[in-house]
C-alpha cells in the first residue's frame, strides 16, 4: 500500500510526495532491470561498483513532480542512500528570468554601458551594471543549482521524464546513477560580455546540464541532453558576436574518478563533453578522469564528443553524427591525456573531412582503430596527420581498456543507437 508523507518544510509551499511502491531499483527504472551498473561495465564498475541509491528504504524512495519537490528529496535526511523517482518535466525555471533580476538591473543599459564603442576592447567590464548582472546571475545559480548526494539513483519514469534549465552538481561524493532523464541545457539568463575574450570579445555563459566535480563511481545512462527549444541558432547576437547562453552538458572535472556514461544522447551542441577542465590542474586530474564513454549518440555536436586532459578515457561504439555546418572536432586531444577510440561509427555530411574528427590541443598519445566512417573502415590519425601535418598526432595511448561488456560492430551502430539510446528507451 502506498504511503505518502509531506516535506512541506522543505519544499516551501510545496508537498513532497513520497510514493512508497517497494524498495527495488527495478522498478524505479521502469524497465524491469535494476538501476545498478553491470559489472565490468566501464570505469565505474570498478573497485566495487557503482549501485546509486538501491536498497533504499521504503522513507526514502520518492516520486517527484516539481524542481522544488526534487531538491527537497535530495536535501532530505542527508547521508541516508535514495531513490527518487522523476516523473514528467521538471521545470527550474518555470518563472522566467525576471525572477532572478536584482533591484536596478537594466539589460538595455548593460548594452549601452559596455558599447566596445563605448567601453572598447582592452579592459574587462565593471562598473553598477555589471555589479548588478553578477547578482542577477548568483540568484539563477542558487535557484537552478542542486547537490546531488552520494548512494543516490535519479531515475526517469516513463518517456516524458526531464529537467529543464537545471544543473545536477554531482559534487565530492562517491556512488551516483541518474538515468533516463531528457535534461535540456540550463538557458544562461545574465552572460558576462568579455571584451578581452579573442579579438573581437565574447558572452560567457554559466551552467552544465550536469557536472561531476570531485566525485567517484558515476554512472550516466539513457539521458538526452539537448538544447531543447533554445538551440544555438536561436539566440540573438550582440556587439556582433552571438550572446552565448549554454555552457556544456556534462562536464567531468577536478580529480573526479571512475565514470560511465552509456547509452545516452548529446544532440544540437556546441561544446557539449569536457573531461578535465585546465591543463594546470594535475595536482588533482592527474592519475585520475577515468572515463568509460560507450553506446552514446552524439548529433550534431559542433565540439568536445569529449576534449580530454589528464584522463584515461575509453570511447568505443559511439555514434557521431557530425552537422553540415560549423563542425570544429569530436576528440579534443589535450593535456597529458591518454584517449583510445575504437570501434566507433561517424556520419559525416559532403564536404566535412574525416581529418577534422581528432583535434590536437597538446601533446598526447592517443589510440583510434577500427573505427567507421560513413561506412567505411578508416584510420583516423593517418587521415587527420596527412591532411594536418602541423598537428601530427602519436599513436598509441599505452593502455589496453578491458571494462567492457559488449562491444558491437561499428557498422551497426546507427541502426541500433537509433533505437536504443537515450532518455525512455531500453537496450
Amino acid at each position: 500500500m502506498a504511503v505518502r508523507r509531506s516535506l512541506a518544510a522543505l519544499a516551501g509551499c510545496t508537498a513532497l510526495v513520497v510514493a512508497v511502491t517497494g524498495t527495488s531499483s527495478a522498478s524505479a527504472s521502469g524497465g524491469g532491470s535494476p538501476d545498478v551498473l553491470p559489472l565490468r561495465d566501464g570505469w565505474a564498475s570498478l573497485d566495487g561498483g557503482t549501485t546509486g541509491g538501491a536498497g533504499a528504504d521504503a522513507a526514502h524512495t520518492y516520486t517527484v513532480t516539481t524542481w522544488e519537490e526534487l531538491r527537497a528529496a535530495l536535501a532530505d535526511d542527508a547521508g541516508a542512500p535514495r531513490i527518487i523517482k522523476v516523473k514528467g518535466t521538471l521545470n527550474a525555471t518555470a518563472e522566467g528570468c525576471g525572477a532572478f533580476e536584482a533591484d536596478g538591473y537594466d539589460f538595455d543599459r548593460y548594452l549601452a554601458d559596455y558599447d566596445p564603442a563605448v567601453w572598447g576592447r582592452d579592459t574587462p567590464v565593471s562598473g553598477a551594471q555589471e555589479d548588478l548582472r553578477a547578482a542577477s546571475a548568483a540568484r539563477q545559480g542558487a535557484a537552478i543549482k542542486v547537490k546531488v548526494p552520494g548512494d543516490t539513483t535519479i531515475v526517469g519514469v516513463g518517456k516524458n521524464a526531464g529537467i529543464v534549465g537545471g544543473s545536477l552538481q554531482i559534487q565530492g561524493v562517491d556512488n551516483v546513477v541518474v538515468r533516463g532523464l531528457t535534461l535540456e541545457s540550463p538557458l544562461d539568463c545574465f552572460p558576462q560580455w568579455d571584451p578581452t575574450d579573442g579579438a573581437t570579445g565574447a558572452w560567457n555563459s554559466e551552467y552544465d546540464s550536469m557536472v561531476v566535480y570531485g566525485s567517484t563511481h558515476v554512472w550516466v545512462d539513457h539521458n538526452t541532453f539537448t538544447d531543447g527549444e533554445h538551440p544555438d541558432s536561436s539566440l540573438p547576437s550582440y556587439y556582433g558576436e552571438v550572446y552565448q547562453q549554454h555552457d556544456g552538458e556534462l562536464d567531468v572535472v577536478r580529480g573526479a574518478d571512475l565514470v560511465t556514461a552509456s547509452w545516452n544522447v548529446f544532440a544540437d551542441h556546441d561544446k557539449t563533453l569536457m573531461i578535465g577542465n585546465s591543463d594546470s590542474a594535475g595536482g588533482t586530474d592527474r592519475g585520475r578522469l577515468r572515463v568509460t564513454l560507450h553506446h552514446n549518440v552524439f548529433r550534431d555536436i559542433v565540439e568536445r564528443a569529449p576534449r580530454v586532459r589528464f584522463g584515461q578515457v575509453d570511447a568505443y561504439n559511439n555514434h557521431y553524427v557530425v552537422p553540415a555546418g560549423g563542425y570544429q572536432y569530436s576528440f579534443g586531444i589535450g593535456q597529458e591525456s591518454q584517449l583510445v577510440a575504437q570501434k566507433n561509427a561517424f556520419t559525416l555530411p559532403a564536404g566535412v573531412s574525416a581529418a577534422k574528427i581528432l583535434k590536437k590541443w597538446k601533446e598526447a598519445p592517443v589510440t583510434a582503430d577500427a573505427n567507421y566512417v560513413n561506412g567505411t573502415r578508416l584510420d583516423l590519425i593517418a587521415v587527420h596527420n596527412a591532411e594536418m601535418p602541423q598537428e601530427t598526432l602519436t599513436s598509441g595511448a599505452g593502455w589496453t581498456p578491458s571494462l567492457r561488456t559488449r562491444v558491437d560492430d561499428p557498422r551497426t551502430l546507427p541502426g541500433l543507437l537509433a533505437r536504443h539510446a537515450g532518455a525512455g528507451k531500453r537496450r
